[in-house]
């Protein structure tokens, strides 16, 4: 079992630059891997990259691609009994972040947090910067957090049981509910939890304020899988009761979360692979929807 890995699509050939620009935002960050390939239609970038120790994948090709939303932000967590200096640390990110960014909450006190902010990067990724209490079960540096707007707001519940019910070693931890004069937000929904799900701490939260904004396949959630076994029980599992199967591993589920049932062998393949084996790799891998192990083994193998 593999932790879950977000993957980030950026405009315009960005993600080499975006990973520089985020590995040098908190130490235990470094870019782990890159590679350009032909499309057939053009170029594409992919970056893997580790921030605060949380794997991440971008992705990139021309112009026109997919704008990231809030909907999937990232929280980092400035937890001072594990670092003297998380104060200093957090001022420092924000003012990297904010800089060609948009401010969605002002880095401030807030009754939740001594110091707290939002903010979406220039690169239209967001995220939530906070000085934790530290008291509790600890939390990872960077924890992706969901936001269940519009059509899907109020879900957030059935949502953290589905994925807890989903992957193999899922757990629900802290909650946080609204309570009632909170209006849009119907009382005893979620306004803060969290969950575990491969390795992965996820947050989520219920907004029923008038965003513009949903889920969308600029930010998903990758699921690297070691078997085909893995690959078609994730698969089935998460399109099943009203999800979207897509191409080349992606698909839709039932509350518009866009995940990636992945292979770890493309991911090796695109980084060391030679040109040739990715070439044959990619042709085989273009048409698929659900991945088809075997057929990806031998294209690289050139059987």
């Amino acid at each position: 079992m593999l932790a879950i890995r977000p993957h980030i699509w950026f405009d315009q050939h960005l993600a080499r630059e975006a990973a520089e620009f985020y590995t040098s935002l908190l130490p235990d960050s470094v870019i782990t891997g890159s590679n350009k390939f032909d499309m057939g239609s053009g170029y594409c970038d992919v970056v893997e990259f580790t921030v605060a120790g949380q794997p991440f994948m971008g992705i990139s090709s021309g112009p026109g691609g997919m704008k990231p939303t809030p909907a999937i932000s990232f929280m980092i967590n400035f937890d001072p009994s594990r670092d003297a200096d998380a104060a200093k640390r957090i001022d420092k990110a924000w003012e990297k972040l904010t800089d060609g960014g948009m401010i969605m909450m002002p880095l401030d006190r807030y009754p939740f947090s001594e110091r707290y902010g939002w903010v979406s990067d220039k690169y239209g990724v967001s995220w939530q910067l906070i000085l934790t209490n530290p008291a509790g079960e600890e939390r990872p540096v960077i924890v992706p957090s969901m936001m269940f707007t519009r059509e899907v707001a109020g879900r957030a519940e059935e949502a953290i049981d589905f994925y807890t019910s989903v992957f193999k070693d899922g757990k629900r931890g802290n909650t946080a509910r609204y309570p009632a004069g909170m209006e849009p937000d119907k009382e005893g929904t979620i306004m803060f939890a969290d969950f575990y799900a491969n390795k992965t701490w996820i947050a989520a939260m219920d907004s029923a304020h008038p965003h513009q904004f949903g889920f969308n396949d600029a930010v998903s959630l990758l699921i690297p899988c070691e078997t085909q076994e893995e690959i078609d029980y994730y698969w089935y599992a998460l399109t099943a009761d009203g999800g979207t199967p897509g191409q080349c591993g992606w698909l839709k589920d039932k509350f518009g979360v866009s995940w990636q049932v992945a292979t770890v062998l493309m991911t090796d393949v695109l980084k060391d692979g030679s040109r040739e084996q990715i070439n044959r790799t990619l042709a085989a891998f273009m048409p698929m929807t659900k991945i088809d192990l075997s057929a990806l083994q031998n294209a690289r193998d050139g059987k």
